[in-house]
């Protein structure tokens, strides 16, 4: 089976110098989604025809394995553009052809089609819409078989009531279509040569014209300018929202929710508003998310309250532990079971023992933490000389003040503690009470400075 991705148009109503089907929909182009409902088919060959734009698809495609272009210098029509990857596909077997600006087709959709198109037959995917305006409508005889499609540019007044429309994907054998395309016209409102007119043309030979509609109308739609893009979007969030509800989740306005990859929920979880989740996440049995949170690449363990406001990506985070408001978690942070790390605190590439405490306004980087930590207000690690990073070494029990500079590489050891104000930058003994600060002192009779007078 060959597999033939037309992305070639401009997109002249995105207003925009990206690629139409380069612009993001749940967090990716649109071509990436097309591609992966794809590959599960197992294709002998997938080609993407390009044309405006086509170093960036083309660059932007450069990790994907099984892939070849082809150019359409010219953008004359969806049938010229199929011309142009016959070359390169194989007459054995079918070919499938779609669309790079419809994202959201399924697989599962894309499989029925091939079954019922078999290996002699013709499929294509058509869908019923309340309001047809814009698309090829459906035209079938007195005995429902599909005899052709009309364009809306094309059909008669009578032609525009049909409901049943074209999706613009289809399935056939790749030596009648390449047969059929070396026929194509252009005789039409448009000057252009359709791929649409290969149903007129397999129907003339008898050759059966098999319909398959998908579970969704939205899984078909086409994008061409921002509003579509951002119907599509919220279509697509909202399905997910509902596979999630049915699965126990609990989101607090599926309107308000967006997934920008994969999201793995245990029991009893629970979602707030203007949450956003990106790359791969896990949310184990019994953890609630704050409102409006940005969670990318994070496994979260049971029972694990991530307050609102917090922003996290590439971390582990344990059992039981409480995270923000307001925190930021960047990528290498690893959390035990029952840390806490609280408002406007930050932590990077820093692991953290069981029951931590960073309660406000600090900063971890590049820190070992040990067990029952409590790091004080303001602290923060000196990890950066300004062109190497340094590790802190905090073990366990150990308490550091508020207004805390640890200037990495340093270790303070079990049970130490660092009295407030410290500027710590040689290593701390265990046990013991470490103070390093200027001594204070009081000037009498200090005037303070007044402002000059004009």
């Amino acid at each position: 089976m060959n597999i033939v991705i037309l992305a070639a148009g401009q997109g002249k109503r995105m207003q925009s110098n990206l690629p139409k089907v380069l612009h993001p929909v749940a967090g990716r182009p649109m071509l990436m989604h097309v591609l992966e409902a794809v590959r599960p088919l197992a294709p002998q060959r997938i080609i993407v025809v390009v044309g405006h734009g086509s170093n960036a698809v083309m660059q932007a495609c450069a990790d994907q394995p099984n892939l070849a272009f082809a150019q359409q210098h010219q953008q004359l029509g969806t049938g010229h553009a199929l011309q142009q990857a016959m070359p390169m596909v194989d007459d054995k077997g079918i070919t499938l052809m779609l669309y790079g600006d419809v994202p959201f087709i399924r697989t599962e959709t894309l499989r029925t089609l091939l079954v019922a198109t078999g290996a002699n037959g013709f499929g294509l995917l058509t869908v019923n819409l309340p309001d047809p305006s814009g698309y090829g409508r459906i035209i079938r005889n007195a005995n429902g078989q599909v005899q052709r499609i009309v364009e809306q540019k094309d059909a008669t007044a009578q032609e525009r009531t049909i409901t049943e429309v074209n999706t613009g994907i289809l399935a056939a054998p790749t030596v009648h279509l390449k047969r059929w395309l070396a026929q194509l016209k252009n005789d039409n409102a448009q000057g252009e040569y359709y791929a649409t007119d290969l149903i007129a043309m397999a129907a003339s030979e008898g050759m059966p014209i098999h319909t398959v509609h998908p579970a969704a109308p939205w899984e078909t739609e086409g994008i061409n300018d921002k509003i579509q893009l951002a119907a599509v979007e919220r279509a697509y969030q909202r399905s997910q929202a509902r596979i999630l509800m049915e699965q126990g989740v609990t989101l607090l306005d599926p309107n308000r929710f967006d997934l920008r990859g994969t999201l793995h929920c245990g029991k009893d979880v629970s979602i707030d508003v203007n949450c956003v989740f990106e790359g791969e996440v896990a949310l184990a049995n019994g953890v609630s998310i704050g409102a409006n949170c940005l969670i990318k690449d994070a496994q979260i363990g049971a029972g694990t309250k991530i307050e609102a406001f917090t922003h996290m990506e590439n971390v582990r985070i344990g059992a039981n532990a409480k995270i923000g408001p307001y925190a930021r978690l960047r990528p290498g942070t690893v959390l035990s079971d029952e840390t806490h790390i609280g408002n406007f605190v930050e932590l990077k590439n820093t692991h953290m023992g069981r029951g931590s405490k960073a309660n406000h306004l600090a900063y971890l980087g590049d820190a070992q933490v040990g067990a029952a930590v409590n790091y004080g207000a303001g602290s923060i690690t000196a990890n950066y000389d300004g062109a190497n990073k340094h590790r802190t070494v905090i073990e366990d029990n150990v308490q550091v003040g508020s207004n805390c500079v640890l200037v990495a590489p340093v270790t303070i050891a079990q049970g130490a503690t660092i009295g407030a104000g410290s500027t710590i930058s040689k290593p701390v003994p265990a046990g013991g009470l470490t103070i390093a600060r200027a001594k204070q002192s009081t000037l009498a009779g200090w005037v303070r400075p007044a402002k000059l007078k004009k």
